[in-house]
């Protein structure tokens, strides 16, 4: 095998153990998790020692229709060790990896722009969730790959967006249109939640009022804390697919989406215009209890989830699917990258 001279120039046959051209379903195996479960496909190897990223390279049509079909591909028993391989195949499957920008988790970098999971507290749970639907800017795929399983729990729990729409009545989705859509209101600063400069990535109060003008966010300093709003649509539209689809973080970021305990302590805390996040109707009137309480019965009756294995790929249309985190014990390490932007405004 060829000697690997930088991460950046890998070639993707440096790995290869056998050749993946001609028709790819030689070459693995398409099943079902469950019986009658379409999301996510599980996609395994139908010979020894197929190299998943060159396949992958070989066949990104043959993806993608996949992928817009189901929402989300799981590609388990492939020699995938570390990291390397992981963004060698989302390079493989996208056109661009994208940074992470306008922050509103932690996450770790660890290799360009392959970051940890969201770095919370291995009890807390994760509400599902379309990666970045509050930015103008988002990715339209993401990827997770398995380093390390939980001892317990810790499953990345996914929902088919497609579906979460047709739970939701079309008096509440009438309502939502009435009142302009949904706001997202943060306070960014260091005592609770992510500050400013982490948020934004500068430390720079120009380059933050620069950046949110171009994102179409309102923001106002006060005592040195950052607060800002933006309103966006509850439903879009997919660029290939045509299909319309419930997209937002209205029930994610509202405060009473948290966990029992940690909801309390932060209203302990904070008036609730003081909140690190809080969601209303995009008139800034309050989104009533009852609403966010159907919001969420409508992703949970569509959640599906998963054991991780050491080494799984999951790779999710980030607008058809969302995702979230089922809390864990013991070590766990999942990665992720996101790719191919798409904007709002054309």
């Amino acid at each position: 095998m060829s000697e690997i001279k930088n991460q950046n120039s890998v070639s993707f046959r440096t790995f290869s153990r056998r050749a993946v051209s001609g028709a790819p379903e030689k070459f693995i195996k398409e099943e079902t998790l469950r019986p009658g479960q379409s999301l996510p496909l599980l996609i395994k190897p139908a010979i020894e020692g197929v190299n998943l990223v060159e396949w992958a390279q070989n066949n990104r049509q043959f993806i993608e229709a996949r992928l817009f079909k189901h929402g989300g591909l799981l590609f388990r028993n492939f020699d995938m060790k570390d990291v390397t391989h992981f963004e060698q195949f989302v390079k493989a499957t996208s056109n661009e990896l994208l940074s992470y920008k306008e922050r509103s988790s932690p996450r770790t970098q660890i290799s360009g722009n392959i970051y940890t999971s969201t770095d919370y507290p291995a009890g807390q749970r994760i509400f599902l969730h379309n990666e970045n639907s509050y930015q103008l800017i988002f990715p339209l795929k993401i990827f997770f790959f398995c380093i390390t399983p939980a001892q317990s729990g810790g499953e990345t729990p996914i929902a088919d967006c497609r579906r979460v729409l047709l739970r939701i009545g079309p008096e509440i989705q009438e309502r939502f249109r009435e009142r302009g859509g949904w706001k997202l209101v943060r306070n960014l600063a260091d005592d609770v939640g992510l500050s400013w400069q982490t948020t934004f990535q500068t430390t720079n109060k120009s380059e933050v009022e620069k950046y949110c003008r171009k994102a179409g966010i309102e923001l106002e300093w006060i005592d040195g804390r950052l607060r800002t709003s933006q309103i966006r649509p509850v439903v879009a539209t997919h660029p290939a697919t045509g299909e319309v689809v419930w997209f937002n973080h209205a029930t994610f970021f509202n405060v009473s989406t948290l966990e029992p305990t940690v909801q309390q302590d932060l209203l302990a805390q904070y008036q609730e215009e003081e909140l690190p996040a809080q969601t209303y109707y995009g008139d800034g009137s309050s989104i009533e209890p009852s609403v966010l309480a159907q919001l969420r019965e409508a992703y949970l009756q569509e959640t599906t989830m998963f054991p991780w294995r050491r080494g799984d790929i999951l790779m999710l249309d980030n607008m058809l699917v969302a995702h979230g985190r089922q809390p864990f014990s013991g070590s766990r390490k999942i990665v992720v990258g996101m790719a191919d932007p798409f904007s709002r405004i054309s």
